[in-house]
């Protein structure tokens, strides 16, 4: 173990609200040991690892850091290594939405974020997007670049994890569908003022996310490295930009094999600067 599982404690106990010495009397320890870990001057015992991650709501994978994801990577390599495209070619309506409100007069850069198997970044370098994509599995870069091929359409994929992987470079139109729930909550402003902070003036964010409703359940729910937003939760961290549209329903799904339902909300923003 690293100093990342002291930063974990850290972020989890800030984020249930716990003072140190709160936290020290439910797992049994000082608040000294606790600020020890946090410190990274030393690590807890494994006999109190069950025991934080009962009190943070998170498993022990989570605790230690991002084993959980790469068995969610591993999770969709099977998916990915059957044949034809596991989420069909069609692209998502959110990519309509950003043509309606960024179409591709002057060369826009735009930045897919986690991929998958490229069916949205192709059509929009189809459209005449300068397409930049993602994605942390490479047997879905593979068939992306497949699809691209097919299509005729010059995309430039990379492999990166999303948890991972910090811009330093500037994007026109910021677009990811389907994956900001692997973001853990300690991390979602970081990740998020990041991808504001390199998207250019009158740059347009479109995005969505899975989030909790006490009437919406499914299998995925209590998979670990998944981690349901808040209704509403996204569209706060953009209250300095323009809100072009925020909207929330339920659909059904059949992903994994077994039915169930979803509720997602969708945000599409532009950054607007003072005049």
């Amino acid at each position: 173990m690293t100093n990342a599982i002291g930063k974990n404690i850290h972020a989890f106990r800030k984020q249930q609200g716990l003072t140190q010495e709160e936290l020290a009397n439910l797992v049994n320890v000082s608040f000294q040991a606790i600020s020890k870990w946090e410190n990274g001057n030393s690590t807890p015992d494994i006999s109190t690892l069950p025991l934080l991650a009962n009190v943070f709501h998170c498993d022990i994978d989570a605790l230690l850091g991002y084993p959980a994801e790469q068995r969610r990577i591993l999770d969709y390599e099977e998916r990915y290594r059957a044949p034809g495209y596991y989420w069909g070619v069609q692209p998502s309506d959110m990519c309509y939405e950003v043509l309606r409100l960024c179409p591709p007069v002057r060369p826009l850069r735009l930045l897919d974020i986690a991929c998958g198997e490229g069916k949205n970044a192709v059509f929009f370098a189809r459209n005449g997007y300068q397409v930049t994509a993602f994605d942390a599995v490479s047997l879905a870069l593979d068939k992306a670049r497949a699809l691209a091929d097919q299509a005729g359409a010059q995309v430039h994929f990379f492999q990166a994890n999303l948890l991972d992987f910090r811009l330093d470079s500037q994007f026109d139109i910021l677009f990811c569908s389907g994956a900001l729930h692997y973001i853990p909550p300690h991390l979602r402003r970081e990740i998020l003022e990041n991808y504001q902070a390199h998207t250019a003036p009158s740059g347009l964010h479109a995005l969505n996310v899975f989030v909790r409703k006490p009437f919406v359940t499914s299998p995925s729910d209590e998979k670990p490295g998944r981690y349901r937003w808040i209704s509403g939760e996204l569209f706060t961290h953009y209250a300095d930009w323009l809100i072009a549209s925020c909207s929330e329903r339920i659909f059904p799904c059949n992903s994994g094999g077994v039915p169930h339902r979803h509720c997602m909300d969708t945000l599409l923003a532009i950054k607007r600067t003072e005049v």
